[in-house]
């Protein structure tokens, strides 16, 4: 049996935090969005790939597969984020790659049957960030 602990901390921010927090919010859930919609695609793409070989009778190459993953997509966002996103370099690194771990991990739970399948987040619903010690 794992215990998990968690603190919930009431904050008082400044104009200036709450700015920042506000901003670490919209950059993971953006990227938690990009990283939804890339996985779909991704998975997408496969699904087409694999029923086009199966009515033709071809065998399936796996290396064609794009086989979508959060380590992938934390990898194909950080090599687009400096052109495409140049403002998430003014929050915490954790702020998007942590969004895009957690929809790994929503993905599991979606796969094992233990919830539904993830949805966008939209601004404004359950606004969120998540900072960490372990290594990204």
């Amino acid at each position: 049996m794992t215990l998990i602990r968690g603190h919930i901390i009431a904050l008082d921010p400044t104009d200036k935090q709450a700015t920042y927090f506000a901003k670490a919010c919209g950059v993971a859930r953006l990227a938690y969005n990009w990283a939804l919609d890339n996985w779909q695609k991704q998975y997408q793409a496969d699904k087409t790939y694999r029923d086009e070989c199966l009515k033709n009778g071809i065998e399936i190459d796996e290396t064609k597969l794009n086989k979508p993953s959060q380590g992938k997509l934390r990898k194909q966002l950080n090599s687009i984020k400096r052109q495409q996103f140049p403002f998430m370099l003014e929050v915490t690194k954790c702020s998007p790659q942590l969004a895009i771990m957690q929809l790994g991990d929503a993905f599991k739970r979606f796969f094992k049957g233990e919830s539904k399948y993830p949805q966008f987040r939209k601004k404004g619903t359950h606004d969120r960030f998540s900072l960490s010690k372990r290594p990204i």
